[in-house]
């Protein structure tokens, strides 16, 4: 579960948010002021500081500044008043993960908190490197013993230490986002901001103003400045996943900051500069999408300073039982549940698999099988199971039989006459499986996210839209 400070001085707002964040499933501390809230900062193991700018005695900047020196790497979320953002957007250029106006808008912010929660976990839970056996479990790990992964842990090692631009390359589900932590958590910038942006999962139309920021007055509905991440991650580093589907517009800016070091704010015609080191991804054929000139060739020759190639798992089948024992453990302890052990057969038929989604389709796999587990080693039928994503649901269930889903989709089909049957049938099929993670998961809202691979504001938006019922059987947990 998430520990969460909230420091303000108006009883009746610290209050309702923490109502508010109790019933998303966090731990919520609270202070009246600065100096309290750095009390609880010295004293409790925090996840996440949520500051207001206007506080009696230290004020939020200096109690910012405090925060910051004790706990660099603890995110803070500033709350101002519009009157105050000038102070909210020094904080930010100090190191503050973000700001939100009041009044604000609870589903925002709420994202905002799981976006802070994760950035802090980013930064502040190491990644293992070839982990020892038995000693797998505890924390996340780029796990392997192959040849291949040996030379991916020596160019982790050599490119940490320098401040070199760093094209991560690798079939999706093969651990680039691991890889670009490691190089952070081992750079000498360690003590600095690491942001991760998906290039995929922001609109084209707002991936812009997210990593520039903008002027007042830049669109409609820009009423007040916006610092983007990448000034917010000034010092620090910052990672590009999925860089090969960067829209051509942006593309330009990104060079730019590589070439100048230098970024304009949307609606903006101040230069400013800005020290980050650039980490990128992509699993895309970037050599084809120069020929088709869809990718920009100098922006190409700019990121590959360096460039590091993660192996497919089916190149590095010795790592197979490697893997599947970390999993296990990892998966069982995160879960409660014990860990059953997997049998000689069942192995057999995991280094046979050809793990088309790599690694991550691994531990997918090995989490489904711990779901439906009845306390027995993992046998080959339970592997083959969770591969054909059959789970042995008892007691029935949305998936416990795929004829209810088959037969849906006959009717939807001979029934035509709808011009959105595609989006209808994607609707349905969502909202089924969301239901079965809530019923699995007894109604525990941060397991189903977990399990479904959603942040939580996402998984609460889906439940809306669909409107999902459910009665929740066990404390919420995160």
């Amino acid at each position: 579960m998430s520990t969460i400070l909230i420091i303000d001085d108006d009883d009746q707002l610290r209050k309702s948010f923490e109502k508010l964040l109790s019933a998303e499933g966090y731990d919520i501390r609270c202070a009246a002021s600065g100096e309290a809230g750095l009390k609880l900062v010295e004293t409790e193991s925090l996840d996440l500081v949520v500051l207001d700018m206007r506080l009696p005695g230290m004020n939020g900047l200096e109690t910012f500044e405090a925060i910051h020196a004790i706990e660099p790497k603890l995110p803070v979320i500033i709350m101002t008043a519009y009157g105050t953002t000038e102070t909210a957007i020094e904080a930010t250029k100090l190191g503050a993960f973000d700001y939100i106006l009041k009044p604000f808008d609870i589903p925002d912010m709420l994202v905002v908190i799981e976006e802070a929660l994760e950035a802090g976990r980013f930064m502040r839970s190491p990644v293992d490197m070839n982990a020892v056996p038995g000693q797998q479990g505890v924390r996340e790990a780029i796990i392997g013993r192959s040849k291949p992964m040996q030379d991916v842990y020596k160019a982790i090692g050599r490119v940490s230490s320098t401040d070199a631009t760093v094209l991560i390359r690798g079939e999706s589900g093969t651990g680039k986002e691991l890889v670009a932590r490691a190089i952070y958590q081992h750079s000498l910038r360690n003590d600095k901001p690491f942001l991760v942006i998906n290039c995929v999962a922001i609109p084209e139309n707002l991936l812009e103003s997210e990593l520039f920021g903008y002027e007042r007055g830049a669109f409609t509905g820009a009423s007040h400045r916006r610092v983007g991440k990448i000034e917010q991650a000034n010092g620090g580093t910052v990672f590009l996943d999925e860089i090969g589907d960067m829209p051509s517009s942006i593309q330009a800016k990104i060079l730019r900051l590589l070439q100048e070091k230098s970024i304009e704010r949307l609606g903006g015609r101040d230069t400013i500069s800005v020290d980050v080191r650039i980490l990128a991804a992509t699993n895309r054929n970037l050599e084809k999408a120069l020929a088709e000139g869809r990718f920009r060739e100098d922006l190409y020759y700019r990121l590959k300073v360096v460039t590091l190639w993660l192996p497919p798992l089916r190149e590095r089948r010795d790592d197979i039982e490697l893997l599947t024992r970390y999993f296990l453990s990892r998966y069982s302890r995160e879960m409660g549940v014990d860990n059953p052990g997997i049998t000689a057969e069942a192995l057999q038929i995991l280094r046979q698999y050809p793990w088309p989604g790599n690694v991550r389709e691994l531990g997918n796999c090995i989490q489904k099988t711990l779901i439906f587990n009845r306390g027995a080693p993992i046998s080959p039928e339970d592997i083959n199971q969770a591969i054909s994503g059959q789970g042995n649901v008892e007691g029935g269930g949305a998936f416990a039989g795929d004829e209810g889903v088959q037969q849906w989709i006959v009717n939807a089909l001979t029934a035509g006459g709808s011009d959105n049957l595609f989006e209808s049938c994607m609707d349905r099929f969502a909202s089924m499986l969301i239901s079965e993670a809530l019923r699995i998961t007894g109604g525990n809202r941060s397991r189903a996210a977990k399990l479904l691979g959603l942040s939580r504001p996402t998984l609460h938006s889906k439940i809306e839209k669909y409107h999902l019922k459910f009665e929740t059987s066990v404390k919420e947990t995160s």
